[in-house]
């Protein structure tokens, strides 16, 4: 069934069925209206294409900006909408088990640094509109920017010889992003040689497809999943977790938390402090990972030497 078909028979359903409030009912509208344009994003009209993996990543990232009673909501909103489905039109319920907590966020998921380097290295350098797709997934990950803040990214904010960008990120507030030397020869060359070749009309836009028109949202997804299924990733892997990455790569490395906050361009330091509890996680499954501990394979001492 088409997802908008069925969300407006869902929530009709509620309204006239059920008979929950008015309040409710705009409520699940909200919410099921965000899944709604998250799944059109990833280019999923119905409802049977669905997956739970899909759902956790939305429920995931709405958790970055949403307090937990809103998020614990929404996940009703979501289990409520399917569970109609699975009732009314026999479909599988892709949400049976998701859960959420009061108070508790999901950690971010992220890529090892050999994922990255898989990542970067599957692109073919000699096609141009690979060139361009490698130089967003390295410009997203190297500088830790959001889907839109690339999408949107404009030529007079990219500044290669003093290897910075200002970005223009929520609620229209700038920020300058340092580009890693690494990362510059290879926007260098999508800006100077491929750029011009896609160019048909003038535009400001950075980021322009073969058609010379705008890199959208959409597209970078639908390469970034091709690109994982091509190289065999268990993980679901879209482009926000290439910024989830460059910021747990950049803990890992040293990087003190506000420094990461002014880059990612958080207005509070609570949602960067999430990469902090990553680091956590790793230190103490490292621990129990590698710590010998007391085991019945443990030899302590010679039984026949010296007391």
């Amino acid at each position: 069934m088409k997802i908008n078909d069925a969300i407006n028979n869902y929530l009709i359903h509620i309204d006239v069925n059920e008979g929950k409030s008015k309040r409710t009912v705009t409520s699940y509208k909200e919410d099921l209206l965000q899944y709604l344009q998250y799944l059109e994003e990833l280019n999923i009209h119905d409802t049977n294409k669905i997956k739970y993996q899909i759902i956790e990543d939305f429920i995931n990232i709405q958790a970055r900006d949403k307090a937990s009673n809103s998020l614990v909501r929404m996940a009703a909103s979501i289990r409520s909408f399917h569970s109609y489905l699975a009732f009314m039109y026999n479909e599988k319920d892709p949400s049976v088990n998701l859960s959420v907590h009061k108070g508790i966020k999901s950690l971010p998921v992220y890529c090892t640094i050999d994922e990255i380097n898989a990542l970067m290295a599957s692109f073919d350098n000699k096609d141009s509109t690979e060139i361009l797709y490698h130089t967003i997934m390295e410009t997203i990950y190297s500088c830790g920017l959001r889907i839109s803040e690339v999408s949107n990214l404009t030529l007079n904010r990219v500044d290669l010889d003093a290897g910075k960008l200002r970005i223009l990120g929520k609620g229209d507030k700038e920020r300058i992003v340092p580009i890693p030397k690494g990362s510059i020869q290879l926007i260098k060359e999508y800006r100077d040689i491929i750029r011009p070749i896609f160019l048909k009309n003038k535009t400001n836009l950075f980021f322009i497809n073969k058609f010379g028109r705008k890199v959208t949202p959409k597209s970078i997804e639908l390469k970034l999943q091709e690109k994982c299924i091509e190289l065999g990733f268990k993980k679901h892997i879209t482009p926000h977790k290439l910024r989830h990455s460059y910021a747990t790569h950049m803990l890992m490395n040293g990087a003190d938390l506000r420094s990461i906050q002014e880059i990612l361009g958080h207005s509070n330091i609570s949602t960067t402090e999430i990469y902090t509890h990553i680091q956590n996680k790793q230190i103490f499954d490292a621990y129990n990972k590698y710590h010998p501990g007391l085991s019945e394979d443990l030899d302590i001492g010679d039984k026949n030497s010296d007391k």
